[in-house]
């Protein structure tokens, strides 16, 4: 393996690392309203998860990931502009846009901290001024752009990070162990894979998720007493 290759490699690494500072630790993606509807149970999250990436994040985040991604490498601003309105319009709950437009400003200033780069630098220009909102997926898709990363790995790592925190949720919520967890994140990978697969070549008039119960459940979240995730 080529010496870029391995920073490349690297770099995905670092990027979908639990321990990144992106947000996600405050957000159990809906999983929080499903628990507390008493909608899953130990055992359940696994199928929810992978429903999840292939019915939702897959095509909403993952698709504008992959397409915010293949803009941002030549240059085409307006494109990852109308690609992020498009993610953020997509989100039908003010919980969720809210979190992926903070995740994302967290993580444009983590990563530009980190790797800096002229994409990176334009991307915050962008979220700076108001004129593209900054979710997530679009930051994410900046950062792995500039360091290299080619779109599937992009797309595929950011997908498993979602999983880890997903997973993480779940912990903290007594879903689940952490011997269990593990082995939920083996049993999703070709969840991953497929819904990846789907998200690089799905056109962005296409991008949006539809699992109308997690909507419900974000909505209702958004209005609990008591909450130990912002999502």
């Amino acid at each position: 393996m080529a010496s870029s290759d391995v920073r490349r490699l690297l770099v995905s690494l670092q990027l979908s690392d639990s321990a990144f500072p992106s947000g996600f630790y405050t957000l159990s993606h809906g999983l929080e309203g499903f628990s507390q509807a008493r909608l899953i149970a130990r055992g359940g999250v696994e199928a929810l998860l992978a429903e999840m990436l292939i019915h939702s994040v897959g095509p909403g985040d993952g698709t504008a990931l992959a397409a915010a991604h293949r803009a941002a490498r030549i240059g085409a601003w307006d494109v990852v502009r109308e690609v992020d309105q498009r993610l953020f319009a997509s989100k039908l709950n003010a919980e969720m846009r809210k979190a992926s437009v903070r995740s994302g400003r967290q993580f444009t200033e983590v990563a530009m901290a980190a790797f800096g780069g002229a994409e990176l630098e334009e991307y915050r220009r962008m979220v700076t001024d108001r004129s593209t909102p900054g979710c997530q997926a679009v930051a994410t898709a900046v950062a792995y752009a500039g360091a290299g990363v080619d779109t599937e790995q992009a797309v595929a790592s950011d997908l498993f990070a979602f999983s880890v925190s997903f997973v993480g949720a779940a912990l903290r919520l007594r879903l689940t162990d952490h011997q269990d967890a593990q082995v939920i994140l083996n049993a999703v990978a070709p969840a991953i894979e497929r819904a990846t697969a789907q998200a690089i070549n799905r056109h962005i008039e296409d991008l949006g998720g539809c699992v109308p119960m997690a909507d419900v459940m974000s909505a209702r979240h958004e209005r609990a007493e008591a909450r130990l995730f912002a999502s």
